[in-house]
């Protein structure tokens, strides 16, 4: 790929588009985006993805450009080609005279495995906000806002049972694809052809729980012994480093345990819950979801359960009074994408070091109740100089519950002294300093002994061994 400025549009094309759109009819997104953004995405920002020699290819700008076309536009990839070919918006905008081809469809593909494989996912919104800031659209400052939401991952929704038979499945299609004469010399396994020629779904196999168990002892026996003969001395060593083949062993690991009999053979029995006398499962950061994406997670949110990701957004807010149009667009300025699992309050900082990066650091952050805690509050205005406007959690624990509850506002602390009072306490007693807590917090103590009960005794929790510690922030 040899980087290259983009043509402008064509003159016979852009007098079509100017006669089509003469009045007051309204240009469509892609004519006013290079008429107001010019060249958005040149060819060298993605000049790393791609090889200096060989057949030139098409330009990964204008690739760029016709992704976000296409996904505003909800359109497949086959669809977005024929748009190339087709419209003259997007002809236009890309600078493609009236008898220019195009690209196979599967460029698209390509070009996104491209991207992702040498880490320029971001680079497109970057390129974007750099010239929204060049044209003062959007600055650092002022306000913005963050929420999160569920994504659900491109896969199918696997119970325990289907989850393993489907990742013996597909460790024997890859082992088929990558060595199938090891496959034919070394799997010779009667019943796995009939077994795992069809997709594993719960709707093919038997209702009864004891069937379904012994399907699942089955479906593991196959698994171990696929294992065994992978890892055998005499077969290939980088078998063993085929993608699929380590998924299944960490799936069998997850959900199966393995125990020497009487007789000193191995019994192979599934895990369970350790709240219902089982040997424990994963917990839910670690627990794979599906052979086919190892990255996707179950989580659960009130009454949402979904097996994917979770996206956090961020856009510029301004104030608006009623009937009135706000001073500008919002304008989203970062998308960070985690773990379903991970809590909200865990991606705050990457998102604040994302906008600082962007140079683009808001003065007030506003944030539901899911991301703020104190000591995100302290860094945030300390590290950054961000205000955030949250509401803060209530106290959910016994000793923050019923008319005599015992909330951290009511323990009086002077800093800089070794004064302490407790709430409903006449006799008010020095706290002991302690050793600092985590993040430099300064921790003070409460000795039991000498401490005459308190007033609002069923406020406070029992102390069990030695004496109670409460951090407070730097």
């Amino acid at each position: 790929m040899q980087p290259q400025s983009w043509p402008e549009p064509d003159p016979q094309v852009a007098a079509a588009i100017r006669a089509m759109y003469r009045g007051r009819r309204e240009a469509p997104l892609a004519v006013q985006v290079r008429d107001r953004l010019g060249e958005l995405f040149p060819d060298a920002a993605f000049a790393d993805a791609f090889g200096q020699v060989g057949r030139p290819g098409w330009s990964p700008g204008r690739l760029a450009l016709v992704t976000v076309l296409q996904k505003a536009a909800n359109l497949t990839d086959r669809q977005a080609a024929d748009e190339v070919r087709e419209n003259l918006a997007w002809k236009y905008a890309l600078g493609l005279n009236l008898e220019d081809p195009g690209f196979d469809h599967s460029v698209l593909s390509e070009f996104r495995s491209r991207v992702v494989a040498h880490g320029l996912e971001e680079r497109v919104l970057d390129l974007l906000l750099e010239r929204l800031q060049t044209l003062d659209l959007v600055q650092a400052g002022g306000s913005q806002r963050t929420d999160s939401t569920h994504i659900v991952a491109v896969v199918r929704d696997l119970n325990r049972l289907e989850l393993v038979g489907e990742s013996v499945r597909a460790a024997l299609n890859a082992l088929a694809a990558a060595c199938p004469d090891w496959v034919d010399q070394v799997l010779v396994v009667e019943e796995w052809s009939r077994r795992y020629a069809d997709r594993i779904d719960n709707w093919r196999l038997s209702a009864s729980k004891t069937k379904q168990h012994e399907l699942a002892v089955q479906y593991a026996t196959d698994g171990y012994t696929l294992l065994q003969a992978v890892y055998a001395p005499a077969s290939p060593g980088w078998l063993r480093e085929l993608p699929a083949v380590q998924t299944l062993r960490c799936v069998l690991v997850q959900n199966y345990i393995r125990t020497p009999d009487r007789a000193g053979r191995l019994r192979i029995r599934q895990r369970e819950r350790a709240e219902d006398g089982g040997d424990g499962l994963p917990p839910a950061p670690i627990r794979l979801a599906s052979p086919y994406d190892t990255d996707t997670r179950w989580s659960a949110k009130r009454d949402l359960f979904w097996n994917g990701f979770k996206l956090h957004v961020s856009e510029t807010c301004h104030p608006q009074a009623d009937g009135d149009r706000p001073a500008g667009p919002n304008l989203i300025t970062n998308v960070t994408t985690t773990c379903s699992t991970l809590p909200d309050s865990k991606a705050l900082d990457t998102i604040h070091q994302s906008l600082h990066r962007r140079h683009l650091l808001p003065a007030r952050h506003y944030l539901d109740s899911g991301y703020p805690s104190a000591d995100l509050i302290v860094s945030s205005a300390k590290d950054y100089g961000i205000a955030l406007v949250t509401p803060v959690l209530l106290d959910t624990s016994p000793q923050g519950q019923g008319p005599t509850r015992l909330r951290r506002p009511r323990l009086h602390h002077r800093l800089g002294s070794q004064a302490g009072r407790l709430p409903g306490r006449k006799d008010q007693r020095h706290l002991e300093r302690r050793r600092p807590g985590r993040r430099g917090q300064d921790r003070r103590r409460l000795r039991r002994a000498g401490l005459h009960p308190l007033p609002d005794q069923g406020a406070v929790h029992q102390l069990t061994k030695g004496p109670s510690a409460q951090p407070l922030p730097p």
